[in-house]
């Protein structure tokens, strides 16, 4: 299987390198691989939806 980095993902799907770092920390990346320090993501990984809840200002 290939894997791509965190700076890779983040631009493939267009969020910050730190959001990618988020999603990986709640194993939110099917498929998620650690390997020492780093993270593994499946090249073919999709983006998972944004479970972030808003304000009740934002509504």
């Amino acid at each position: 299987m290939d894997y791509v980095s965190i700076t890779e993902a983040a631009k493939k799907w267009g969020i910050t390198p730190r959001r990618v770092q988020v999603l990986c920390n709640q194993n939110r990346i099917p498929g998620l691989t650690k390997f020492g320090k780093a993270w593994a993501i499946p090249k073919d990984a999709e983006k998972p939806a944004d479970a972030r809840k808003l304000s009740k200002k934002a509504q």
